[in-house]
């Protein structure tokens, strides 16, 4: 088997296993985004180098249930969050730092905790409006991740020119991202004429937050991978790469969409 069909066929599995967990039930949905984040930090812990990373998986499984099973106080995760985006968006003003500072085991630590850890229960419970699971919420903002990559890799392959973070990311041009914008905001605009939730200026906000944070997601995980002088954050994709490279995106963004759909909107 080739390298193509290989990546097309993990692809494929990828795409249903997600989309099954997701549409099948809120347990199976926050179990595999429990499992998801579990892998994600494994693969993380190697690229930083960062001992005990049991421990975080614990943080990340026991945060989930407890949330879950309604015993963490829901007066409490506005300031999760708020420490959660506060410090996603330290990583995306660290992007334009030219210098890669050298982390203690805290800073290591810490670092986990609030890029990986608190996104991805965040994620896990974003599709819950209500106390009311909407799969389609999830659904809805992977077919916008996958329009904004996918239009943002065909428009910067025949007409990008301009490279947007050449140090840390040099394929990815300007003109490559106005593209995946553009057409990750038709999504949204389309998702809202004939979604059932949600309004279609809601998807609007959406969309454009899907496509700037999504691509600053992947960047802050290039520059971690760069630092540690590695293409992939693992091998559990074949063709791929890792999860954490599958993820970078949509983990990266939970917290923004999260604070919007369930405090601003």
């Amino acid at each position: 088997m080739n390298n193509f069909s290989t990546r097309v066929l993990s692809a494929i599995v990828y795409a249903a296993i997600f989309i099954f967990a997701i549409v099948y039930s809120p347990n199976t949905y926050i179990g595999l985004i429990t499992f998801f984040g579990s892998v994600c930090l494994w693969e993380f812990s190697k690229i930083i180098k960062l001992n005990n990373v049991l421990l975080s998986i614990i943080s990340l499984v026991a945060l989930i249930s407890l949330n879950y099973l309604n015993i963490l106080d829901i007066n409490k995760i506005i300031y999760l969050l708020i420490f959660c985006l506060l410090h996603s968006v330290y990583l995306i003003i660290d992007l334009y730092r030219k210098n890669f500072n050298k982390q203690t085991y805290i800073l290591k630590a810490f670092t986990t905790v609030s890029y990986l850890v608190l996104p991805f229960f965040f994620l896990a419970f974003l599709p819950f409006l209500n106390n009311q699971y909407e799969p389609q919420l999830i659904i809805y903002i992977i077919i916008i991740i996958w329009t904004n990559d996918s239009f943002a890799y065909l428009v910067g392959k025949n007409f990008g020119k301009t490279k947007l973070f050449e140090r840390i990311s040099p394929k990815k041009t300007i003109e490559g991202f106005i593209g995946g914008f553009l057409f990750a905001v038709f999504a949204g605009f389309l998702i809202g004429r004939y979604s059932e939730i949600l309004t279609t200026v809601s998807w609007l906000i959406i969309a454009v937050l899907t496509s700037v944070l999504g691509t600053f997601g992947d960047l802050v995980e290039s520059k971690f991978k760069r630092q540690a002088n590695i293409k992939d954050s693992g091998t559990i994709m074949p063709g791929h790469g890792g999860l954490l490279d599958r993820l970078d995106s949509l983990f990266f963004l939970a917290p923004f969409v999260y604070l919007y759909i369930h405090y601003l909107m």
